[in-house]
């Protein structure tokens, strides 16, 4: 393409992105949508479906987990996956209409990192995982009917958390190029999530080939205190994002880092000209439009970047955790409502009622929720 086709592409894609985070809010009610999401309750961990659509989710089914979930992802129309948070004991396919769990527990000396991922054309399934005695990096390599490990491939970096295969090629890399995240932060194996921030860190984004796991690109941004942590690929824009959490021991540096960074196939780039959002961007899910949007619970901020990576703006929304993405509408999850977008327009949802099967003081969604079609 040619570079005055490339700042037109570019000039398109802002100027639809100024309408989005520039609109109003919208009065009349979004489409109804189940959503896939893991949440606490009380002491208690769950997962399940959640019927977001009127003024008010409302829960259509659920199943408790042993501990915290975290990664979820749909599989077709009757079963999903749903991986334990790191450093995590178990996989799970449950089957919502049935109520059928299938469960696969792993060995001590593995940990599951939060994220698994299909490739696309196989019948394999990727985990992200930890060697517990070594700290290093890791993808399971799974069958993905049975959730039996065949393999692992390291993923040249510690603190492997989301991955996903490219769904179409950029730069030099070909679509199904396996990406994945590394956090770079350094635990022990005895303490589960207690960092060793005294250590230095060694965060990096990997593309590994989907056949073998042989390294084909690493990079790195030029602070090494943010760890690399979610992603969302964005076709309009054919730009990966990814969302960062920020672990600088001095608290005004954190507060101020960048929560979100951008990798075209060829350079990996932090946002530009971000206010302060405390340094957490929990998810981070694309806009048709050409830009992302990151979560930022600390902040109770949701924060729209154009696809450049360019700030947009800022919408309040205690506790801005869970997002999710599908035919041009969006959710982002609060303490109290759930924002949702479509178009240029925004609105607000209400949580379920206190006395519905979720307490009012106990409703707290976890990072991720996934759209269901079943």
């Amino acid at each position: 393409m040619k570079s005055g086709s490339i700042q037109l592409h570019r000039r398109q894609l802002l100027t639809g992105l100024a309408g989005w985070a520039c609109a109003p809010a919208w009065s009349g009610d979004s489409p109804a949508a189940t959503l896939l999401a893991a949440w606490q309750q009380g002491t208690e961990h769950r997962i399940g479906l959640l019927r977001a659509g009127g003024d008010r989710l409302a829960l259509l089914s659920e199943l408790r987990v042993p501990s915290r979930a975290h990664g979820l992802m749909a599989e077709g129309e009757d079963s999903v996956l749903v991986v334990a948070r790191r450093p995590g004991d178990w996989l799970l396919r449950w089957h919502p209409r049935t109520g059928q769990a299938d469960w696969r527990w792993v060995n001590d000396d593995r940990g599951l990192n939060g994220h698994a991922e299909v490739l696309p054309d196989s019948a394999m399934l990727l985990t992200t995982e930890t060697d517990s005695g070594t700290g290093q990096g890791l993808l399971g390599v799974r069958d993905r009917a049975t959730l039996e490990k065949l393999d692992e491939w390291p993923t040249h970096g510690s603190d492997p958390h989301q991955l996903l295969a490219l769904p179409e090629s950029v730069g030099p890399w070909p679509a199904g190029t396996v990406i994945v995240a590394n956090g770079g932060i350094n635990t022990r194996p005895e303490t589960g999530r207690s960092k060793r921030l005294a250590e230095p860190m060694s965060a990096s984004l990997v593309a590994l080939d989907p056949k073998r796991g042989t390294l084909l690109g690493q990079w790195r941004l030029d602070d090494p205190c943010l760890s690399i942590r979610h992603l969302a690929w964005n076709p309009a824009a054919r730009r990966l994002g990814i969302a960062l959490q920020a672990e600088h021991l001095d608290l005004d540096r954190r507060k101020a880092a960048p929560v979100l960074a951008i990798w075209d196939g060829e350079s990996l780039s932090p946002a530009q000209k971000q206010p302060p959002l405390e340094g957490y961007g929990g998810d981070i899910v694309a806009h048709p439009q050409g830009g992302f949007a990151v979560s930022c619970p600390r902040a109770n901020t949701l924060a729209l970047f154009s696809a450049d990576g360019e700030f947009l703006r800022a919408i309040d929304q205690p506790l801005s955790y869970a997002l999710a993405e599908h035919g041009g509408q969006w959710w982002n999850s609060g303490k109290s409502a759930v924002l949702v977008g479509q178009g240029p327009q925004t609105r607000r949802i209400g949580n379920p009622e206190p006395n519905g099967p979720t307490a009012d003081t106990a409703w707290q969604l976890d990072n991720h929720w996934k759209r269901y079609v079943g």
